[in-house]
């Protein structure tokens, strides 16, 4: 996901970020099993997008995806794949916040591992 790859130029503090992402895994397994594919569609992704939505960080976004799309001159579907996300500022957001909630996830259980199970074994 390119979007991941400038995530860190979007400035959120840390204190607001943890809290959104919490609750926004909270959004998640309220759902069901919160070990489903996670998707641009997903409600959890929609709610934290909303939540850290601002106009300076939608700025910053747009930024950091114009200077890696400057990066990647040369690699066309790369290329394709930025300019979409440029055009689209809704998209770039969205995938922004679905970043952002996949990282959180692949902290809280590294490869390999699996979360605890209810009810038991």
């Amino acid at each position: 996901m390119l979007v991941w790859l400038v995530a860190g130029d979007v400035e959120i503090g840390e204190a607001e970020l943890n809290a959104a992402r919490r609750r926004a895994l909270l959004v998640l397994a309220a759902g069901g099993d919160p070990h489903r594919e996670l998707g641009l569609d997903s409600i959890a992704a929609e709610r934290l997008a909303a939540e850290l939505d601002t106009p300076a960080r939608r700025a910053a976004l747009a930024a950091a995806l114009d200077r890696l799309a400057a990066e990647a001159e040369g690699l066309p579907a790369v290329s394709g794949a930025l300019a979409a996300l440029g055009s689209q500022s809704e998209l770039a957001w969205r995938s922004l916040a679905l970043a952002l909630l996949a990282d959180e996830l692949a902290d809280e259980y590294p490869a390999g591992t699996c979360p605890p199970r209810s009810g038991g074994t």
